[in-house]
Formats: structure tokens, C-alpha cells, sequence
């Protein structure tokens, strides 16, 4: 059952006399109107719903803030996670561009256009009709591609249009993929290719990879949205590493609600990057290091809330 929409258009002036009736301080209120004219009431809503009072009877939180929690701290919430948001986009980044030049070498060995070629991916990917849409994966993902590679206004991809008849080899048409054509072709990889291609970043089962590279798109979608992220659970969680598996991810493997938050996301995409580019995974570590370290002093909102073990930058994956 739902309910009409009701509540009221408020102006600035009425957002910042509702926020005050529930307990949280703004000092400046000019201050106050110029940024939520920037930011918006329901960003600053975001950052400032973990600032509100918690009722242990009925397990939510109230509308009333705790004690002590003002406006700024949001404020500064809000720009530590834009901060934040774009150290990730460069580890994805870099972690989409060691994938591609992976894949274009495993499959372009096959064959030029092994990457057109339905009996080189898993037959559920391949052949098989999903449910839920009605539709052949593999054929969804070739009609992205046509359309990718027929509008692309990029100088090589225009040449090759009219200088050739064939489609683009992959090693061609893999830098016209974005990052979510490039998780589901890995994913609808045969076990052998999955295996041989997480062997390439350190990984044995084969199984690890696809999740890894889609929880890595996934937060990737988030920051360039910029939607927030710091305190967020992923909808799409990568599979956690075994106790053992690897040693510089043990404090995850041990560690459920890291598991589930953005810790899990950083701690693989660390790994990776070790694994292809240890200088810029240095350079990295370093940076997510000094950000956290500016996380604003929040009451009842710790950094750790991320899933941030109070001892992940002491950990050796980090160092």
C-alpha cells in the first residue's frame, strides 16, 4: 500500500527553520542558505540522516538530531565524500584500462573478433534466454557494441569506419567499451578464460574476478553520479576473499562488515593495483590515507561507519 506524497515545497528559509526545530545547530544562517543552494536539502538530508537520533524500540532513527550535531558538519561530510568519490574514479580507472589491454590480449589471440563470437563465452551468457528480461545476454551486449562502435566520433574509430568493412578488432574496439560492457563480457567469459585472465592479477579462482570488476563498475557508477559514498552498503558486493587465500587481505577475510561496506571495494581494488601497477598503488594508498585522515569530527558518526577497520592503514596491503 502507499500514500499520496503530501509534504510541502519549502523554501531555503523554511529548510533551514525545520532543521533548527529538530535540534541541529546553524550558527550562520547565511552561510547556511548560500550552501543549500549549492548542495540541496535532500544531498544535505544524505549526510545529515546518520547525525539523527536513534529509538531502540522501534530500531530507526527519529527526525531529531543528536546533541551537538550542527549544519557544517554535514556541509563537511558532504565535500570529504566528493574528495573521496574521485580517488576512486582514478583506481577505477586505472584498474578498467589493466583490464581491457588483459582482455583484448586473451581474446585477440583467438581471434581477431572473439569478442563477436558466441562460442567463445559461457553458454547462460551466450545462449541462453534471462528470465527476467526476455533476452540473450550475449546478443543485448552486441547491440551495445554496434551502437558504440557505429556512433563513436573518436579520430580511430571514424578511420577505421571508412577505411574497413569488418567491425573493429578487439583490440580495437575495446577502447570504445565503457566499464559496465567491459564487467559483463568477463563475466560471460568460459571458466578457462576467467581462470587464465585472474591469474594475469594474482587471483585463482576463477570466480573472483567477475565480482571484483563489477563491484569496482558499481562504485565507479556511484562516484560519477556523484551520489554518496563514504557510508553506503554496495549493492553489488565483490565475493570476499577465503582466510589464507591472500595474506594482505586476511583483515578482510576475517572481517564481515567490511566485507559488505566500501572498505571491501578499496581493499580489492589495492590488491589489483599491486598487481599491475605497484607505483601507483603506493601513490594510492597514500592519498586514501591523507583523506581519511581529514574525516570531520561528527557526533556518533565515525569513519569507520564506511567499513574501515581502525587499523586498515596499518595493514601491509596498504604499505
Amino acid at each position: 500500500m502507499t500514500n499520496r506524497y503530501e509534504k510541502p515545497f519549502l523554501t531555503i528559509a523554511d529548510q533551514i527553520a525545520l532543521l533548527e526545530s529538530r535540534g541541529l545547530e546553524i550558527p550562520n544562517k547565511e552561510s547556511a542558505a548560500d550552501k543549500l543552494q549549492e548542495y540541496g536539502y535532500y544531498r544535505l538530508s544524505g549526510y545529515s540522516y546518520p547525525m539523527r537520533k536513534f529509538d531502540l524500540p522501534t530500531g530507526k532513527q527519529t527526525d531529531e538530531f543528536v546533541q551537538g550535531a550542527s549544519i557544517e558538519q554535514a556541509f563537511a561530510l558532504i565535500e570529504f565524500d566528493r574528495g573521496l568519490r574521485s580517488l576512486f574514479m582514478t583506481t577505477a580507472e586505472r584498474i578498467e584500462v589493466a583490464i581491457r589491454v588483459q582482455v583484448a590480449i586473451l581474446l585477440g589471440a583467438k581471434c581477431p573478433w572473439a569478442h563477436r563470437d558466441p562460442n567463445q563465452f559461457y553458454e547462460k551468457f551466450s545462449r541462453k534466454v534471462d528470465p527476467k528480461t526476455g533476452k540473450i545476454p550475449f546478443n543485448d551486449w552486441i547491440s551495445r557494441l554496434d551502437e558504440h562502435e557505429a556512433k563513436s566520433k573518436e579520430q580511430f574509430a571514424t578511420h577505421f569506419r571508412q577505411n574497413y568493412a569488418d567491425p573493429p578488432p578487439i583490440w580495437v574496439s575495446i577502447e570504445l567499451w565503457d566499464f559496465g560492457m567491459l564487467s559483463k563480457l568477463v563475466g560471460g567469459m568460459r571458466t578457462d578464460d576467467q581462470k587464465a585472465l585472474g591469474k594475469v592479477f594474482g587471483l585463482k579462482r576463477r570466480e573472483l574476478l567477475p565480482t571484483w570488476i563489477r563491484s569496482i563498475n558499481h562504485i565507479r557508477n556511484i562516484s560519477a553520479h556523484h551520489s554518496r559514498l563514504w557510508n553506503r552498503s554496495p549493492a553489488d558486493q565483490p565475493s570476499p576473499p577465503k582466510q589464507g587465500e591472500f595474506e594482505e587481505l586476511d583483515h578482510l577475510a576475517s572481517d564481515s562488515f567490511a566485507q559488505v561496506r566500501l572498505y571491501a571495494v578499496a581493499a580489492i581494488s589495492q590488491f589489483l593495483l599491486k598487481q599491475t601497477n605497484p607505483d601507483a598503488a603506493r601513490n594510492w594508498a597514500d592519498q586514501l590515507k591523507a583523506h581519511a585522515s581529514t574525516f570531520p569530527t561528527v557526533p556518533a558518526v565515525p569513519f569507520t561507519q564506511a567499513g574501515f577497520p581502525t587499523d586498515w592503514h596499518t595493514q601491509d596491503l596498504w604499505n
